[in-house]
């Protein structure tokens, strides 16, 4: 029997929304063992005059419990 542990993580990027993706889980990689799966709940971006400065996406990380 599997059993799966869900955990939210914030990551930004200030090149786009697939880059905070991806910077994001090569972060949770180093912590999380086991990861099956992400899901972006959130993207944000943040503007400063008038230029999107950086990119924000909250993940929810889906990853198996060690027996």
């Amino acid at each position: 029997m599997t059993v799966a542990r869900v955990t939210e993580i914030s990551s930004t990027s200030d090149k786009s929304f697939d880059d905070a993706v991806k910077v994001g889980i090569e972060r949770a990689a180093k912590t999380l063992r086991g990861m099956t799966s992400a899901w972006v709940k959130d993207q944000h971006v943040k503007v400063e005059n008038d230029k999107i400065v950086h990119y924000r996406v909250n993940l929810a990380v889906t990853f198996v419990l060690d027996d």
